[in-house]
């Protein structure tokens, strides 16, 4: 039944849950109209209040299960994105960034390096055996200066990775983290490096955050120089 239930994914078990929850609930429903058209008031309240109770449990799971879906399932060191970089001027570049599964996007960076963070929630035993691995999500893309006080007057670029979600996950995982006794850690990992004409890199993800990689020569020579 374990090795059953840790094959599953999260969201998809979630999702069962709702379903399961609204099973239940439409029973207790039709149960609360009749006694009510009995006249039976106190009980066919009670069925009522009973179903309504399931109705939004399951809806909220449903929420979940939908925002959720936005995180990626991590269960290893894995490849999340490639970044290439082509020069347009002095600290002027063009960013092209794919994520794991999602067509090309492209941004304009301004900087000396770019930055990409990242959220990541990581789940106790208990919701390991449930299938709840490690999940995470790309969340933004930003330039910066390697002086602190170019940083604070010259022109800065951020872009966001991940759009917004109707309800936030994270915000409440964050706000009742004392309440949720499967989730481990809740934290934001960043990383960046040198920008470089038609340097190219490869960001892998794993249990412990983000890291960038060097693809090819040029990336690797920004690095080398980096200082």
């Amino acid at each position: 039944m374990i090795d059953w239930l840790a094959g599953l994914d999260p969201r998809a078990l979630i999702v069962g849950i709702a379903l399961v929850g609204l099973l239940i609930a439409v029973p207790l429903e039709v149960a609360a109209i009749r006694r009510l058209q009995r006249l039976q008031v106190a009980r066919g309240t009670i069925f009522l209040l009973s179903g309504a109770l399931v109705i939004l449990f399951a809806a909220g799971a449903a929420l979940v299960a939908a925002n959720l879906h936005t995180y990626a399932r991590l269960t290893h060191e894995q490849e999340a994105a490639r970044v290439s970089l082509r020069q347009l001027g002095e600290r002027h570049y063009a960013l092209s960034l794919q994520a794991k599964g999602a067509p090309p996007r492209h941004y304009e960076m301004r900087g000396d390096e770019w930055q990409i963070d990242a959220r990541v929630l990581k789940w106790r035993a208990a919701g390991s055996l449930l299938g709840f691995d490690t999940v995470y999500r790309l969340e933004r893309l930003s330039g910066r200066y390697g002086d602190t006080a170019q940083e604070r007057r010259a022109q800065r670029t951020v872009h966001a990775l991940s759009a917004e979600q109707a309800v936030d996950f994270w915000s409440l995982v964050r706000r009742y983290h004392d309440y949720v006794p499967m989730i481990d850690a809740l934290y934001g990992s960043a990383v960046y490096v040198p920008m470089a004409e038609g340097a190219e890199y490869v960001v892998t993800v794993s249990a412990s955050g983000l890291v960038v990689r060097p693809r090819n020569e040029a990336a690797s020579k920004a690095l080398g120089g980096w200082k």
